[in-house]
């Protein structure tokens, strides 16, 4: 394993650029965090997680690279994914002005079940995660490296990414964060909403363009 620990910390930080920087995960993290209970928030960012190891696992068995080779595979993922990603833009872009506290409506309030599929495919069917994760095990990871220590750099980079997102829930719950978005929550809400139809659309016209798919994994999930 000590052999392996320079490309570890290699992985580690094109990850942890890639995590933070703004995407799908973000913007859905944040609203749930600002309109849901702590708890709903904290059960999508482990559902954002888990979702990594979607990503890894069809990587470490090689079919991301057909996906990545395959224009017709890749198109129906970003369109499945760009559809995803409308469904929920319509639902912050129906938030009403009010206050975003869902205590005192707790018909607003989703299942546990609900909260914790949103993050999982949010991030499951992230097209730019799937570049991503494809050029990070064909570019960064070397071929070489034995498949058990390439799964722990998954299982690494999915834990990575739950607590990432758990510390983001913690602090969007915060009572005085919260406050001070009482009062224009609601557009907040139709912000992330718009937000989404961008990225929605941009996947869209790059399927229409036949947009290449980047092979560099330093330019990002977009997460």
């Amino acid at each position: 394993m000590n052999n392996y620990w320079p490309e570890f910390f290699t992985v580690a930080l094109v990850h942890l650029l890639a995590v933070a920087s703004p995407g799908p995960d973000l913007a859905v993290m944040i609203r749930q965090a600002l309109c849901q209970s702590r708890r709903n928030a904290l059960l999508t960012a482990i559902g954002i997680g888990a979702g990594i190891l979607v990503h890894v696992s069809y990587s470490l068995l090689g079919i991301g690279l057909i996906i990545q080779q395959s224009i017709l595979l890749f198109t129906i993922l970003k369109i499945a994914g760009a559809l995803y990603l409308i469904w929920i833009a319509v639902q912050c872009l129906r938030a009403r002005a009010g206050g975003i506290h869902v205590e005192t409506e707790p018909h607003t309030l989703q299942s546990s079940f609900a909260a914790l599929r949103l993050g999982f495919l949010t991030n499951a069917l992230n097209p730019k995660a799937t570049l991503f994760f494809v050029s990070l095990f064909s570019v960064v990871i070397s071929p070489g490296t034995p498949v058990a220590i390439q799964a722990s750099y998954g299982a690494y980079m999915a834990l990575a990414t739950g607590v990432w997102f758990v510390l983001v829930a913690i602090f969007f719950t915060l009572p005085a964060v919260r406050k001070g978005f009482n009062r224009f929550g609601h557009w907040l809400d139709r912000l992330m909403g718009g937000v989404l139809l961008l990225l929605a659309g941009h996947l869209l016209l790059s399927t229409v363009s036949g947009a290449e798919p980047p092979s560099d994994p330093s330019s990002g999930m977009g997460q």
